[in-house]
């Protein structure tokens, strides 16, 4: 096997211009699951959910753009970035869960693959340029990214584009208090096998995947507004108070695994870029990863973007990656040579994370 290393050469990300602040929820009707209205003022509701969350405001796409759009113009923007030419590419991956959901029709669209459709919206020819999907839930795009890292150490590619892209606004039920939670957007980045084995690029990863007790935790079901006249239209839902106490039992020794696999220490990391699923999450899932080495966190350790973007599923960490990188993240920088945790957690359920030395 060539002794190589993968790494990122270019990055991008398509941010949508809706702004969705809180106040836009005040008007809905919740419902609890049973279809009964829950008693108290939307204000109440909204005000708790900011608390538990930290989301104040979120992005969804405009009507007439799909899921597929954003991706696109995410990888432009990552190709023109790295300054390559398309047609060498020879993986494009695109993680996502849901397609291209129409504005109106909200209806689950992959055929073809939304990475067929951002190979042809970006003109590419070369039939050797493999194009699929990688649906994994919110991890998606870090295993993704973990994908190409095997693909370029065999040998069997150099150059690959892997972008993110959710447009979950239009697969949430509106009766719904998580609905709140969720955020459209794409970003991606370009990777390539480098002759510098061990210096930098992709040094370890590591995935879990707990289906046996925890599959359901996430899934599709029908509008919590029983009378509903969509018949069979299913929604995304989850159990909350569950899927936060399995992220913060398992993410933190998942991210300590991972480290241990790279063979470095806790105090080289300078950045953990961690999925923007829920600021309070968060949190909880640093404190008790940096608990694990009874040391406490450090300032500026994990950049967040939850609270004014939401949770774009897949897009949120390479988001997050090419606001740092390009100067856009007010106070957080990368420089050469800093350690850098990208994890995530998410349906499935799913854990995984990457540690990457720029």
């Amino acid at each position: 096997m060539p002794n190589r290393n993968t790494t990122i050469t270019g990055t991008g990300s398509y941010i949508p211009e809706k702004r969705i602040p809180n106040s836009h929820f005040l008007d809905r009707e919740f419902l609890q699951a049973d279809g009964e209205k829950i008693k108290r003022e939307n204000e109440v509701i909204v005000e708790k959910f900011e608390a538990i969350t930290t989301i104040q405001e979120r992005r969804y796409l405009q009507d007439d753009m799909l899921t597929s759009d954003m991706a696109t113009i995410a990888g432009q923007r990552a190709i023109e970035d790295a300054g390559i030419d398309p047609e060498t590419l020879d993986y494009i991956v695109v993680a996502h869960n849901f397609g291209d959901v129409d504005a109106k029709v909200r209806q689950v669209d992959i055929v073809p693959t939304l990475a067929a459709r951002v190979k042809q919206k970006l003109k590419i020819a070369n039939p050797f340029a493999v194009a699929y999907d990688l649906p994994f839930g919110c991890p998606g795009w870090v295993q993704a990214l973990i994908h190409a890292d095997y693909f370029l150490r065999s040998g069997d590619a150099s150059r690959a584009l892997i972008i993110g892209a959710e447009t979950l606004s239009r697969v949430c039920d509106p009766h719904d208090r998580d609905s709140m939670i969720y955020a459209d957007g794409a970003a991606a980045v370009i990777v390539e096998a480098e002759e510098a084995p061990g210096k930098r690029g992709v040094l370890a990863h590591i995935t879990r995947s707990d289906t046996l007790q925890h599959a359901e935790m996430l899934f599709m079901g029908k509008s919590y507004m029983q009378q509903t006249d969509q018949g069979a239209q299913l929604y995304l839902k989850m159990y909350g108070r569950k899927l936060y106490q399995y992220a913060l039992q398992h993410v933190p020794t998942a991210l300590k695994a991972a480290l241990e696999k790279a063979n470095v220490e806790v105090d080289e990391v300078d950045k953990v870029l961690i999925h923007q699923a829920n600021g309070k999450m968060d949190d909880a899932i640093i404190e008790r990863f940096y608990k694990l080495y009874d040391k406490p966190v450090p300032a500026g350790v994990m950049p967040m973007t939850v609270s004014w973007l939401g949770n774009s599923s897949v897009a949120t960490v390479p988001t997050l990656l090419d606001l740092i990188l390009k100067g856009k993240l007010e106070e957080h920088d990368i420089k050469e040579g800093d350690l850098v945790l990208f994890a995530s957690v998410g349906a499935g359920m799913n854990i995984n994370a990457v540690v990457y030395r720029f």
